[in-house]
């Protein structure tokens, strides 16, 4: 690309920033001398520039990225050094954190909470924070099931490292800053090959019971407005009697969505257990529209209302107007769990390794508000005890699963939002294609290096099922319905308390230990 391209493309990218408020006209010359700096060109574009309606940049980005590869602004023309520069350059457009903060707050006062949510996520997604031309990739579809229609997500959204990036990461000098990629000192970060770049992140400060939170929106958004509030300080995550205060001030603040915690153990809670946070976002999941089944109450807790749901994780919900109430039950919920034991059901609350107490015991919580205003707090019942036939977890996708889903059940999963990793997506491009006979499945030849050996077992049943020769949209159909029965399964094998006789039996004498009798 020539250099008056390049300074057409600047122009295009300041116009787009106009457009969607990135940028106010008084900023355009600044942003304009930035720009041409980064790119070492002398002079702005003179020619014409046509209107630009585009929902992000990226196919300005793209241009301009080829132009400075060619320039030797970046070494490997990688997906990673493309990351890092285009989000430079997004840097150099965005306003500063205290004017997003102050604007959200205004458009807070003037038009209310979910206008002000409405600006910033807007403004995460146009900036290419969110770079929402990856997730729309991401594949999606439902399950019908007995307990709802599952969401099932391919995630590709996050590209893999490319071999020359991972060589490159492993020779550079390891530092602790940010210590995470939720620490504050994200927002405006340059980034390397180790660690994102964040010159386009912003964030808004919350007080929640007392203390100083930040709220951002995720990069990955699995679901709509997936957000997240994090703590100030780099803190391990711990649920306590804290948590469900936290809980309900966002919620108190931010009615329009909901908010949860990964459990704070290992194999039970989220990919990242070093700091303090919580997700939330605007979205109904399927566990959300779960009945309640058993409906429980207790002496202690007058104005509080107890059930199982219909669910295939072990889950408490609790509904009261009476917040207080809410946090006190709660909160002797989850000390009564922390302790318990029924090793007629393999749950028991503490192992000792050498010399040390270890717990397996935690909540998954999740709060809401009800359509009558009421405030929901589902306690999702977790323990991450392994054995030696299942050195992965009791309570955890069990082996014969970990062909589509190996890794943590966390919070969104757990609400009933499959997130599968990328490879499922050609692997399943590959059984399609033998089941419409495309081409022949021999088991004896492939090689246990091949993505498809660890499969084998279900191609089998699925050929004894449905036969071969099928019409491709009739494969992909039937992969798809597969895929959400295995997921199925995967949150079966999590839950504490089986959804049998006996397990239902068990989840009845837990609550019956802590004063909730069945109604």
């Amino acid at each position: 690309m020539d250099v008056t391209t390049a300074s057409l493309k600047i122009e295009e990218l300041l116009l787009y920033a106009l457009k969607h408020g990135i940028i106010e006209s008084v900023d355009y010359i600044q942003c304009r001398n930035s720009l041409l700096d980064l790119f070492k060109i002398q002079e702005p574009y003179s020619g014409t520039i046509s209107d630009v309606d585009l929902d992000d940049p990226h196919e300005i980005l793209n241009p301009l990225l080829d132009y400075a590869y060619e320039k030797g602004f970046f070494k490997e023309n990688t997906i990673t050094n493309r990351d890092l520069f285009d989000t430079r350059i997004m840097g150099l457009l965005m306003p500063r954190q205290s004017e997003v903060i102050r604007k959200f707050n205004d458009i807070k006062r003037s038009s209310g909470i979910e206008k002000a949510t409405d600006y910033f996520y807007s403004l995460s997604k146009d900036s290419y924070y969110i770079r929402m031309d990856r997730i729309e990739k991401n594949k999606y579809w439902r399950t019908d099931t007995e307990y709802g229609s599952m969401e099932i997500t391919i995630n590709l959204s996050k590209p893999e490292k490319d071999p020359k990036d991972i060589a490159a990461a492993k020779a550079l000098k390891q530092t602790d800053y940010p210590k995470c990629l939720l620490c504050l000192e994200n927002v405006g970060f340059s980034g390397n090959l180790n660690h994102p770049a964040r010159q386009n992140h912003r964030v808004i400060p919350v007080t929640v019971a007392g203390e100083q939170w930040y709220f951002q929106y995720s990069p990955y958004v699995y679901y709509n407005e997936h957000c997240i509030l994090f703590y100030e300080k780099h803190v391990p995550m711990q649920i306590s009697e804290k948590t469900f205060i936290r809980l309900l001030d966002f919620i108190d603040q931010f009615p329009h969505y909901f908010i949860g915690s990964n459990a704070d153990l290992p194999i039970v809670g989220g990919s990242i257990l070093s700091h303090e946070h919580f997700q939330g976002g605007r979205h109904v999941f399927p566990m959300e529209e779960a009945k309640v089944e058993e409906r429980y109450k207790s002496e202690m807790f007058k104005d509080v209302d107890a059930g199982i749901l219909k669910w295939p994780l072990s889950v408490i919900r609790l509904s009261s107007k009476n917040r207080d109430e809410l946090i006190e039950a709660s909160s002797m919920i989850l000390r009564e769990w922390r302790n318990y034991s029924d090793p007629s059901v393999d749950i028991i609350a503490y192992s000792t390794v050498s010399g040390e107490k270890v717990p397996h015991n935690t909540i998954t919580p999740i709060a809401r508000k009800n359509d009558d205003g009421m405030y929901e707090m589902d306690l999702v019942l977790r323990n991450n005890r392994t054995t030696d036939e299942y050195p992965y977890g009791i309570f955890h996708p069990h082996g014969e699963l970990h062909h589509v889903k190996k890794e943590n059940i966390g919070l969104i999963e757990v609400m009933g939002l499959a997130v599968l990793p990328g490879r499922l997506k050609s692997e399943l491009d590959e059984i399609e294609r033998i089941l419409s006979g495309d081409i022949k499945f021999d088991k004896k030849k492939i090689a246990d290096d091949d993505p498809l050996f660890k499969h084998i077992p279900w191609i089998d049943e699925l050929i004894s099922k449905y036969g071969i020769n099928l019409k491709r949209d009739e494969a992909e159909k039937i992969l798809k319905e597969e895929v959400g029965n295995i997921f199925l399964k995967v949150l079966l094998d999590a839950g504490v308390f089986k959804r049998d006789e006996e397990g239902m039996a068990a989840f009845d004498r837990f609550l019956n230990s802590i004063h909730f009798k069945k109604i």
